[in-house]
């Protein structure tokens, strides 16, 4: 009878709060316009697996900034250029607030996170830091070699495994996931080598975790009374994933934690970004959330961005003619360094029309609006979610020329850039929520393709036609290829072949 009792009232409260809550978005006025809703779920049976493409159908029938009710929770979605730069900069003080999905609500873990956190001065400080000792010019170049020694460890890796189809989002991750560890913790944590390591452990639970936090039927985000029962193991499985994440470096921590509050530790012995976190008294909490961030958003949207520009280029060998064309003008039979990275325009253009068709966050990180403020001459009013599609964008007819085809030479001669100026091209977002690995991120790229196009030439397995291709996307949070990118490598010769 009690336990009876109480689901009778649970459901009263929950119906009651439910009228509640829809009495206020029916008296909001001035709110952008939007497809129309059912009673209790609003628009959540029009979104679908693929939000991305839904979403910017509904901008092609209803304008560029529009409104959708998700459950209880009102969504506005910008899919211009105009409607982006009302939100990221014009009214980027107001809206730069975080949307948590459920996965991320933990309670020990979210006041130090740099991904979730609202502008505080925590996340100043966290964001400081992380530009300061990882992502500055100073340090980039501090760590150019050790980007370089572990980019040769793949050319060896693929040198050996010529002739063998290779699952090419694992071998990039392992090799941009080990460059990163090795900058915070002075320690490779993969081995690429190992089959075992490279396609599951942590590797495995870093990308559960994004799909935890990706999850398009988040039944708590939509009505967040739920939200604290984790009706669908979202959280709970999100912790088990962070837990095991954890687990792979706590050992270092602690190690590391001793040397530097030892009575013989001076700043000028510190190796790591590790070393620096434990010099300023971070704690476990801290140091856990903070890094599992950087190698999540360090390594995973930088390899999905490479995936994709290797897909590109398999089914489009005339780039691929044109950028060796460039590197034989420019570097000739060298290596490949970072220093040459500056006269390759041209491959320069192919990452940006890579991050253009196939953005890796195709809705950035999700805003939230502080304080209701117009956009577009729009209500966006207090706590309302923001999407901002710059995959839409990327796409859309009145913004790109024939914008389904993959055509670097757009880009030539042209000023338009990712930096966060150019509304129309947004893959690192723009204001104060921009991405800060954006220098990291570019250099990667632009680097490890252009080392892997100088010294291997690279098919489909079974000489399959590359135009049949399946170009299939799957949405969890990055916007990933929904099969797997297979591709046989073939070493060329000392001197570059075009």
């Amino acid at each position: 009878m009690e336990i009876t009792a109480f689901f009778i009232l649970a459901t009263l409260i929950f119906i009651l709060l439910f009228i509640i809550k829809q009495t206020k978005l029916k008296n909001l006025k001035n709110l952008p316009p939007g497809p129309p809703k059912l009673p209790v779920i609003g628009n959540l049976h029009q979104v679908g697996d693929k939000p991305h493409v839904s979403l910017a159908q509904f901008a092609k029938q209803h304008g560029p900034l529009i409104s959708l009710r998700l459950g209880t929770q009102l969504l506005v979605v910008a899919s211009s250029p105009e409607a982006a730069m009302g939100i990221l900069k014009t009214q980027d003080r107001l809206l730069s607030s975080r949307t948590v999905p459920t996965a991320f609500q933990q309670e020990s873990l979210l006041p130090h996170s740099i991904l979730w956190s609202d502008c505080n001065d925590t996340w100043k400080t966290l964001r400081t830091l992380c530009q300061t000792e990882m992502f500055s010019a100073k340090a980039l170049q501090t760590h150019s070699r050790l980007r370089e020694e572990k980019l040769d460890v793949l050319l060896d890796f693929l040198r050996i495994k010529q002739g063998q189809a290779i699952n090419v989002e694992k071998v990039i991750f392992a090799t941009l996931f080990n460059s990163l560890s090795c900058v915070v913790f002075d320690k490779e944590l993969l081995d690429l080598k190992s089959e075992h390591e490279v396609t599951g452990g942590l590797k495995d639970s870093l990308f559960q975790i994004l799909a935890y936090g990706g999850h398009v039927k988040d039944f708590g985000s939509f009505f967040p009374i739920f939200q604290r029962f984790d009706l669908q193991g979202i959280r709970k499985g999100s912790m088990k994933q962070m837990q095991k994440a954890f687990s792979f470096w706590e050992d270092i921590i602690e190690d590391r934690r001793a040397r530097v509050n030892s009575s013989t530790w001076s700043s000028d012995q510190a190796k790591s970004f590790l070393d620096r976190l434990l010099e300023k008294r971070f704690s476990n909490d801290q140091i856990n959330e903070y890094i599992a961030e950087l190698f999540v958003a360090g390594s995973n949207t930088t390899t999905t961005a490479l995936v994709w520009a290797m897909t590109e280029l398999v089914r489009n060998k005339e780039v691929v003619t044109k950028i060796r064309e460039e590197m034989k003008r420019e570097i000739g039979s060298e290596k490949v360094s970072e220093s040459h990275l500056s006269k390759l325009p041209y491959l320069q253009a192919c990452i940006k029309e890579t991050l253009r068709l196939h953005a890796p966050v195709p809705f950035l990180l999700p805003h939230k609006a502080k304080e209701s403020c117009e956009v577009m001459n729009y209500t966006i009013p207090k706590n309302a979610r923001i999407f901002v599609n710059v995959w839409a964008m990327g796409r859309d007819p009145e913004v790109w020329d024939d914008p389904l085809s993959f055509k670097p030479e757009r880009f030539l001669g042209s000023n338009l850039d990712y930096k966060g100026q150019n509304f129309e091209l947004l893959p690192f977002g723009s204001g104060r929520r921009m991405c800060p690995g954006l220098p990291l991120g570019s250099k990667n790229m632009e680097f490890i393709l252009a080392t892997l196009i100088h010294e291997f030439d690279w098919a489909l397995p079974n000489s399959e036609d590359p135009m049949k291709l399946n170009m299939d996307d799957k949405f969890v949070i990055t916007l990933k290829r929904e099969k797997p990118l297979e591709l046989v490598f073939k070493p060329k010769q000392a001197s570059l072949i075009v």
